[in-house]
């Protein structure tokens, strides 16, 4: 199959703001667990990730796959990069392209778009039950950082790992 990374167009934005919300919902990854948690409606708000940063699509020739935030420097969508460091948030797969690649693919092209405008590295934030994402961070020279770990809740135990790769 053919996979195609490009940035996200207008349209594209409601669409791939479900399948982020939905991948997370469906593999259990918000703090309050539900339609509730305040998480979701940031995950299904690709209008404000676009504002503040590239919103990228890996799409087939008939159907969008999945999306990644790509955050080249500094501002309201960087969490944990430091300065020189480009940072990936938010890559969801929808459930039924998963395991065709368009997840790597999204990693990589985030990963070059770093290197193009002379970022030292790359950083990114992932839960401790992401197992398929983190062999996907691995195959493309992503690290555990274990020092960078952080809590993104105050007073809560959810605790997110860092992954890093030096460029």
């Amino acid at each position: 199959m053919d996979i195609l990374i490009r940035p996200a167009d207008p349209t594209e934005y409601a669409p791939l703001g479900e399948i982020t919300a939905q991948a997370y919902l469906q593999d259990g990854l918000l703090a309050f667990g539900d339609e509730d948690d305040w998480y979701l409606g940031e995950l299904k708000d690709v209008a404000k990730r676009a504002a503040h940063a590239e919103v990228l699509v890996a799409t087939s020739r008939t159907e969008l796959l999945g999306g990644v935030t790509f955050v080249p420097a500094s501002g309201p969508m960087a969490e944990l990069a430091r300065p020189g460091e480009a940072e990936i948030r938010m890559l969801a797969v929808a459930h039924a392209a998963r395991g065709r690649g368009a997840g790597e693919a999204l990693v990589r092209v985030c990963v070059d778009r770093a290197r193009a405008a002379g970022c030292t590295g790359v950083v990114l934030s992932t839960q401790h039950t992401m197992h398929a994402a983190h062999r996907i961070y691995e195959r493309t020279g992503f690290v555990r950082a274990p020092g960078r770990d952080w809590n993104p809740i105050p007073g809560d135990d959810f605790t997110l790992l860092t992954y890093e790769l030096t460029l």
